[in-house]
């Protein structure tokens, strides 16, 4: 998806949330995102999350420490996330719109950069981590949802040369981060019905450029794709993401 086309959707996803789908999601790969931030988080610690979205993720998963920032290139979340969070009574919490790919933050301010679902630009991301600090990226892979890709001919990363998770992994690679891993994460995720599992392929962008904002799908594609992947009465999606964890070095 293109930057443009991220910031479009986004703004019309700004009060949608997965919760409506009543998604059942089992990981197969031992990659907690919210783990290894725990993990790397101190009581001193500053965060910056990017493409923050409605600020759920933050509310619900991330520590209490001295300063979180969330940002997002959509206005229209971003009052989502500030609505969110004065519902919270956090404090330590705060939000603001920005541009992953032209960041406006304090240079070596930050001890850890979470980046979920969204573009990234590791060199300004690099000048904005404290030495030591840790950068965390979890994100859609090209190969997710891959058998309903080939049904459906074309979605999310059908056109790319290469991965994103190895554009990404390269570019931080590039930028000079060190401890530099990338892991391939999968998970299953399983929905009660036809009429939901239509609903959510019609609204999230894993077949774009085939169905969505509206358009509508191929009914007889998707009832093959039904029939070859419903376990148990649930119709079972596959799901290809990736993590990548990095390091600023001290010197």
């Amino acid at each position: 998806m293109s930057h443009e086309s991220e910031f479009k959707y986004f703004e019309n996803m700004a009060h949608w949330s997965f919760d409506e789908y009543g998604i059942h999601e089992v990981c197969l790969t031992d990659w907690d995102l919210y783990g290894l931030l725990k993990s790397y988080a101190g009581p001193d610690s500053r965060i910056l999350d990017l493409g923050t979205a409605g600020g759920e993720k933050i509310l619900e998963f991330f520590p209490d420490c001295a300063e979180i920032l969330g940002t997002d290139y959509s206005p229209s979340m971003i009052d989502t996330a500030r609505a969110n969070l004065a519902a919270s009574g956090r404090k330590n919490i705060s939000f603001k719109v920005m541009d992953n790919l032209n960041m406006d933050v304090p240079e070596g301010h930050f001890d850890i950069v979470v980046a979920r679902h969204t573009c990234t630009d590791p060199v300004q991301i690099l000048k904005c981590l404290k030495p030591g600090g840790h950068l965390l990226i979890r994100g859609v892979d090209k190969h997710d949802c891959w058998n309903l890709k080939l049904i459906m001919g074309g979605g999310q990363g059908w056109n790319e040369p290469v991965p994103v998770s190895i554009v990404d992994y390269e570019n931080v690679l590039k930028a000079g981060f060190a401890d530099v891993e990338l892991v391939p994460i999968h998970t299953r995720e399983y929905f009660k019905d036809r009429e939901t599992f239509k609903t959510f392929l019609e609204a999230v962008p894993i077949l774009i450029d085939v169905a969505i904002e509206g358009s509508p799908l191929d009914d007889d594609l998707l009832d093959r794709y039904i029939a070859a992947n419903t376990v148990n009465g649930m119709i079972v999606l596959y799901r290809r993401y990736y993590g990548l964890t990095a390091r600023k070095p001290v010197s």
